[in-house]
């Protein structure tokens, strides 16, 4: 049996590098799902110098599972590097968002999983761009929270790879991340490990404070099993269906979003990127304010 095992593992292992080695195929869609009034839609977002195809494993488990599982091409690995800060991509998911709920009028409340820099691109689209009215829960896998040392390295190449250089511990972008409070209709969870060479510890550990719609869990692993391992997937799954039971959800267009990201701030007097941030949920109630971390970082 272990034998078998291994041919299968050799098997899959050249199957991926053929794939990866296919122009055009790791950033291509297959409509896998019929989104028409499915009530549990996830939506995948991937890391940096990442394709969408990197969640090949956790997409079918989903899709088992009973969700409608959708992803956006946000550049892969040469977009990414070459392309758009954070804040920027979370403007682009905005619009493929709200295209999306044009599409299918009857989809139920979004959950939004990001590995890596996807977790902070859902971040910043749930608490600076109105995303809570879409969303019910945000699970990251790996995602550095309060920025990752390995982010020094892209200051050499800081024109090229804004994303990464956002992602260095104090940055202005992340505080204007942590700055305000987190929506307390949506559930974030922080699945992270202290294996993670890419996220050390404690980097992705977001600070609670008690409040019951924040959450960290630990997993063995490091950055790439966050997408494959079976036990991590078993977490996954239970923050999805906890916040199903327990999460409230607020969710309708976006009217006050329409012209962008940079439009909308001009028209707020500001600068691109300095959105205000949402400070009361539909129904009028105020979200609970996140105190700062030791060393002037706020927690997400």
């Amino acid at each position: 049996m272990g034998v078998l095992r291994a041919i299968r593992r050799a098997a899959r292992t050249v199957e991926r590098i053929a794939r990866e080695l296919e122009p055009g195929t790791l950033n291509a869609v297959d409509r896998r799902t019929d989104l028409r009034g499915h009530p549990r839609p996830v939506l995948l977002v991937h890391g940096w110098f990442s394709y969408r195809r990197t969640f090949d494993v956790l997409e079918r488990r989903l899709r088992r599972d009973g969700y409608g599982v959708v992803s956006f091409d946000l550049g892969g690995a040469r977009g990414s590097f070459l392309g758009r800060g954070i804040d920027d991509l979370a403007d682009l998911v905005r619009a493929k968002v709200e295209r999306l709920y044009a599409r299918y009028p009857g989809l139920g409340p979004l959950t939004i999983i990001g590995h890596s820099k996807g977790g902070l691109v859902a971040a910043y689209y749930v608490k600076k761009l109105g995303g809570w009215r879409r969303t019910r829960a945000v699970v990251t896998l790996g995602t550095a929270h309060r920025g990752t040392p390995l982010a020094w390295l892209g200051v050499p190449v800081a024109l090229l790879a804004r994303s990464l250089v956002q992602m260095i511990p104090g940055s202005p972008f992340l505080a204007r991340l942590h700055d305000g409070a987190w929506p307390s209709q949506v559930r974030l969870t922080s699945i992270w490990s202290r294996e993670d060479a890419v996220s050390p510890y404690p980097t992705a550990v977001i600070d609670t404070h008690g409040l019951p719609q924040l959450a960290n869990v630990e997993v063995q692993g490091d950055h790439r099993a966050f997408l494959v391992r079976k036990r991590i997937y078993e977490a996954i799954l239970h923050a999805l269906r906890t916040a199903e039971a327990e999460a409230p959800s607020a969710h309708g267009p976006l009217t006050g979003l329409a012209g962008g990201r940079a439009q909308r701030a001009r028209a707020l007097g500001g600068e691109p990127g300095r959105e205000a941030p949402e400070s009361a949920d539909a129904s009028g109630s105020s979200t609970a304010r996140l105190r700062p971390l030791s060393g002037g970082r706020g927690s997400v």
